[in-house]
């Protein structure tokens, strides 16, 4: 058998070196187009991800874009994001992303989500860093563990709910209409059911005990993170 890996040949090596020059060119030109386009450079597609697909947008308004290791990335309907993304979208924007086959998470305006674990139809674990947030899972089958939401507010642990969080009347507030989160924060922890919601004041402080929020704030909520 001819031993390709010690073959001597100068053409062998002369192609090895065309080779990484040819490499080196392309780096080269991606550098200097992201250098003149400023962000526009960087949105240019890059090679694929070595991380796992955690699910795709689904429904978009508006720009987002999702940024792994600093390099960020435009989003469009249909285009996969992945575990340690992170999606930001701008001005008045709004996302959906279906991940597995039983959730999809909303974001309204400004808004910034990195996914940091991800198993379909299981759980997983969301950083809502800023934003709106409307999670909606509504699996048949049994729920085999829970999805934690980390917020600068508090820990949400979530399962088989349907579940708004955000800004709202000055403060941080978690609403639930199906299901059931558990809102942790400054080491108190309070159970919202369907109908039920809870506010946080400021990072660092309690949530309130659970209560009925009003029509005109729940529609409020929702507003914030649905296509207008």
């Amino acid at each position: 058998m001819h031993d390709h890996d010690n073959d001597p040949s100068p053409h062998r090596a002369e192609g090895a070196l065309d080779a990484e020059h040819a490499c080196d060119g392309v780096l080269h030109r991606r550098a200097l187009l992201a250098g003149m386009l400023g962000l526009g450079g960087l949105l240019l597609p890059w090679p694929a991800h070595a991380a796992p697909v955690a699910g795709a947008v689904s429904d978009l308004k508006g720009e987002a874009i999702a940024e792994t290791a600093g390099s960020p990335r435009r989003l469009a309907p249909g285009v996969d994001v992945f575990v340690a993304d992170t999606v930001s979208t701008g001005d008045d924007a709004r996302i959906a992303l279906k991940l597995g086959r039983a959730t999809v998470v909303r974001l309204g305006a400004k808004a910034r989500l990195k996914i940091d674990a991800h198993l379909i139809d299981v759980g997983g674990e969301l950083d809502l860093q800023s934003g709106p947030i409307l999670f909606d899972r509504r699996s048949k089958g049994p729920q085999r563990s829970e999805t934690v939401v980390r917020t600068p507010y508090g820990l949400l642990a979530v399962r088989g709910t349907r579940f708004w969080g955000g800004m709202s009347n000055g403060v941080f507030g978690v609403f639930v209409d199906s299901g059931r989160v558990d809102v942790t924060a400054a080491g108190r922890t309070v159970r919202l059911s369907r109908g039920l919601g809870t506010d946080i004041a400021r990072p660092g402080d309690p949530p309130t005990p659970p209560k009925v929020w009003g029509k005109p704030r729940i529609e409020a909520a929702l507003a914030s993170v649905m296509p207008r």
